[in-house]
């Protein structure tokens, strides 16, 4: 695979492009788009990642059809996928925790490698000095309640701290659907009371495991809260970004 690495001038060509099945929600997959070039590192245009992002936010909802019985989203995000890869991705990731609740299915619907959130994440945590310890999570109540992040990171030895289902309707799903609405002034006070709760229980994280919490807790104000967080938009992006320098490094070797 060439042309996929950074800090090299990329050649044009077809087949270098990261896809992104976004649209869950669109705020989120734009924001991932941001992020992605924002945590690059590239010096000029030429040398930041070629991204194809399908923001299409007709894929029914997915905790509605976990916990209701709604539509079934993976026949849409299946296509969006295909859709990506008939287009030159080489790459997948999905800007969307709860769709990850369908990850095996998702990746076996096509040829190319699809990221994975929840264990960038757990690289993030690492990242910021945390191989163990105990998390606070928050996310949407089908994320929490089917166990996506805490069977994840129990695995790899940490201990999971989970909002109870009223403050996960209260705090998370409050915070998450203020910024599905571009409300986002008012997504801010619900997260955060939810961190501080997760803080006062012990935790020395808190995982923002849904890619609406990032947007309604911005970078400037992260300090202020006093606990380490790791945001699933960035840890995504940092997933892909190590990809393409990971191939970068394979074509320098095999050069």
């Amino acid at each position: 695979m060439h042309c996929l690495g950074v800090n090299n001038v990329n050649t044009y060509s077809q087949g270098c492009y990261l896809g992104v099945l976004g649209g869950m929600g669109p705020m989120a997959g734009a924001a991932f788009a941001l992020r992605l070039a924002a945590l690059t590192p590239a010096d000029v245009d030429q040398q930041h990642i070629p991204t194809l992002l399908r923001n299409d936010p007709r894929i029914p909802d997915r905790s509605s059809a976990y916990m209701a019985g709604g539509e079934n989203p993976l026949p849409h995000m299946a296509e969006g996928v295909r859709f990506l890869e008939r287009a030159g991705a080489q790459l997948i990731a999905i800007p969307c925790n709860t769709a990850h609740l369908w990850y095996d299915q998702i990746a076996a619907s096509t040829r190319l490698p699809v990221l994975h959130i929840i264990q960038a994440v757990i690289e993030d945590l690492r990242r910021l000095g945390l191989p163990k310890g105990r998390i606070g999570l928050m996310g949407t109540a089908a994320t929490l309640k089917l166990g996506l992040y805490q069977r994840h990171l129990e695995a790899q030895g940490y201990e999971c701290i989970v909002p109870d289902d009223d403050e996960v309707e209260r705090y998370c799903m409050g915070s998450i659907r203020a910024v599905k609405a571009n409300r986002l002034e008012d997504a801010f006070a619900p997260a955060a009371e939810c961190i501080a709760r997760l803080k006062a229980r012990g935790a020395d994280a808190v995982v923002l495991g849904c890619t609406e919490l990032p947007l309604a807790v911005p970078h400037a104000l992260r300090p202020s809260l006093g606990i380490t967080l790791t945001d699933s938009i960035d840890a995504l992006a940092r997933a892909a970004i190590a990809h393409y320098l990971d191939e970068q490094a394979q074509e320098r070797v095999a050069a």
